[in-house]
């Protein structure tokens, strides 16, 4: 679906500066698309992905996150075709060696079809006043943040983590230091066909009220 003048100029749009007014304004496409988010299944996942500008913009708006203290407890690793089948390539070695390799070596697929992928690391700093799980946070919320702008796009996402996301040797292929983890592979494209809504929670066995009690 083509995006409207508006949403193309963002394209263009300088980031805003420290200590500007940014006034809330509401959206009703917001709201709607929030309404029917539904991730796409990466397999599903085809070309055309999103171009290297709709990716910069991507990340933009996926480093805008809650982050208490400003301290960016997180990175982005970004891959190309060439860099992403590669990666495939050494991780199929690691796959034999999992406890059900068959299974193991068919995840691989949810990273070697989708024709664009980000990687969301964990690299929070520690020791640190910001708790550590505050941290981890602020980089699910970058996830979940590629998510939906993906969406807003055009495009289909997924958000996971799979075997080679907790494999020492494959977080040592990704280039994870010892104190860093898998947010999550964020992989994109365009759905071939519509991803269908799921089962979810039940409204009212989810929301409680807080009381002082007597």
């Amino acid at each position: 679906m083509p995006l409207s003048d508006r949403s193309l100029a963002l394209f263009d749009t300088p980031a805003p500066e420290f200590g500007q007014p940014l006034p809330q304004k509401p959206s009703a496409d917001m709201l709607e698309a929030l309404f029917f988010r539904r991730s796409a299944s990466a397999p599903t996942l085809r070309a055309p992905g999103p171009s290297p500008e709709e990716m910069d913009l991507l990340i933009r708006l996926g480093l805008r996150v809650p982050d208490h203290g400003k301290i960016g407890p997180w990175r982005l690793v970004r891959f190309t075709p060439q860099s992403k089948t590669a990666l495939v390539e050494k991780l199929k070695p690691l796959a034999v060696s999992q406890p059900e390799p068959a299974k193991a070596l068919a995840a691989l697929q949810k990273l070697a079809i989708p024709p664009e992928a980000l990687l969301v690391v964990s690299s929070p700093l520690q020791p640190h006043k910001i708790p550590l799980w505050e941290q981890q946070l602020s980089a699910a919320a970058v996830c979940q943040t590629l998510l939906i702008a993906a969406g807003a796009l055009g495009y289909g996402a997924n958000w996971i983590t799979d075997w080679y996301s907790y494999d020492a040797v494959a977080k040592a292929l990704l280039g994870l230091a010892e104190h860093e983890n898998v947010a999550g592979f964020i992989y994109l494209g365009t759905p071939s066909e519509a991803p269908l809504e799921r089962d979810r929670p039940n409204f009212n066995e989810r929301i409680s009220y807080w009381t002082a009690g007597d």
